[in-house]
């Protein structure tokens, strides 16, 4: 095999451990920069005052519903290129493309719209405080009305994924990072904007980053044509889209849910309620050191998945597979020994400008809750795995169902009732304990649906010939 087929058909002949690391690691690396700069951003967000970080932390799920959007019509997107360039089938790939393209722009308009008429309401249902609803409506305005960067970024980043081309999308990602990263300081202190300040930083790192984005996919990826001249929406391929992401969509959507839901249980059962709901979005930005790389991985791992469920190359599947959760759950284990060891060093960097009462309020409510919710890290690890295969084979829904079973069928009931109990014996972190309740009935759930799909799919790859859909 000559040099130029292997360099074209990567994820079908290279060793599959290293064509892991090849393929995930470029986007580990942009992902790790990404949680640093959430991290960056809130940390000096809370030095403007902690209502100024409860509203940041409050506009959290509508901010990931976002992202979710976009990542999921992504990853529609990145296995449908994915499997076709895998089935030698370029022109359906080119198509799947452009449609991938439009649907990111419909879904901008959706948050555009979020953004001028619902904003306001979304904050005075999970705080009575206006000046956290002032400093959120602020927020969410800027951050969703000029969403357009960060769904063009999504988008173009995985069409580069889905050809092999991470490298590119590492530097697209992590110069819009550094952008934000630089910005923040300028636009909130020196420009005087405030927690608007923030938001501008964070638009103008994602649009940054769209446009180094495109501009690669134009240069560099040949395998794909985006022209758009004569073009129009192919509902064949939105439904084929759709069938995979939105499930993946309606998994962060409950994702969103949940943590919208747990600021309001959070508001009503716990004493010192603002602080709670701090401490619950620390862990969030913190938890994307850990959880983020993990999805690196996965976005690395789909790909080479459904290429190689195209080529119907079975064992390769399945070393992808074992490597990927070998690899995540080494990385979870890292970061449960870091919550359980240094939980207190990790709060103070969200504890800017803080009074000794509110410095002690956080470490009372932060400390127990880091050391406890941690606990089911390396669950998630064995969970977040088996997703990438779901997503890969266009089995989003198993994806789904595991995500509702976690976040809303457990997770959020067994919070009710632990923060009423907490509250009744004076011990507001009870409500905790929820979190590795919700990750062992996830696990179950997932391996459930796991040895389904290797029984009634996976097994047969190589007998015959791979189905346009799976």
């Amino acid at each position: 095999m000559n040099e130029k087929t292997v360099a074209e058909n990567k994820m079908g002949v290279m060793p599959v451990g290293k064509l892991v690391v090849t393929m995930s690691l470029p986007i580990i690396i942009s992902m790790l920069v990404q949680a640093l700069y959430n991290i960056v951003d809130s940390m000096f967000v809370s030095r403007i005052s902690q209502e100024a970080f409860n509203a940041v932390n409050l506009a959290f799920p509508a901010q990931n519903l976002m992202i979710g959007f976009a990542t999921g019509t992504a990853v529609g997107v990145n296995a449908l290129v994915s499997r076709a360039l895998g089935a030698k089938d370029p022109d359906r790939a080119n198509r799947v493309a452009r449609n991938g393209v439009f649907l990111a722009l419909c879904c901008y308009v959706i948050f555009l719209l979020f953004a001028i008429f619902g904003a306001r309401t979304f904050f005075a249902m999970q705080t009575t405080n206006e000046t956290v609803v002032a400093y959120g409506q602020q927020y969410l305005l800027i951050v969703c009305g000029l969403s357009f960067g960060i769904f063009g970024e999504v988008m173009f980043e995985r069409l580069l994924t889905s050809t092999g081309k991470t490298i590119y999308t590492m530097i697209s990602q992590g110069v819009g990072a550094i952008v934000n990263i630089i910005f923040d300081p300028i636009c909130i202190f020196v420009l005087d904007m405030g927690v608007a300040g923030a938001a501008a930083a964070t638009v103008l790192g994602q649009i940054v980053a769209c446009c180094i984005a495109i501009g690669f996919n134009l240069k560099k990826n040949h395998e794909l044509k985006l022209s758009f001249r004569g073009f129009r929406p192919e509902g064949e391929i939105i439904r084929g889209i759709s069938a995979i992401g939105v499930p993946s969509i309606i998994m962060v959507a409950v994702g969103s849910v949940m943590t919208y839901l747990y600021n309001i249980i959070l508001f009503n059962f716990t004493t010192g309620a603002l602080y709670a709901q701090n401490v619950f979005g620390s862990y969030f930005k913190l938890n994307s050191l850990i959880f983020m790389p993990i999805f690196g991985l996965n976005n690395g791992v789909v790909p080479i998945i459904a290429y190689n469920y195209g080529a119907q190359k079975r064992e390769r599947m399945m070393q992808t597979v074992r490597i990927a959760v070998g690899i995540a759950a080494g990385l979870m284990t890292i970061g449960m020994l870091i919550f359980l060891l240094i939980p207190g060093p990790l709060l103070r960097i969200f504890i800017q400008n803080a009074t000794d009462e509110e410095m002690a309020t956080m470490m009372r409510i932060g400390i127990p809750a880091l050391r406890i919710i941690c606990t089911h890290f390396v669950l998630a690890a064995i969970s977040i795995s088996f997703n990438a295969v779901f997503q890969a084979l266009g089995k989003g829904t198993y994806a789904m169902i595991t995500s509702i079973c976690r976040q809303l069928v457990i997770l959020l009931p067994a919070a009710f009732v632990l923060a009423k109990i907490g509250m009744a014996v004076g011990n507001d972190n009870l409500v905790w304990i929820s979190f590795p309740i919700a990750e062992v009935a996830s696990l179950i759930v997932s391996c459930t649906l796991y040895r389904r799909l290797y029984k009634n799919v996976i097994s047969h790859v190589g007998e015959r010939p791979a189905p346009q859909a799976a």
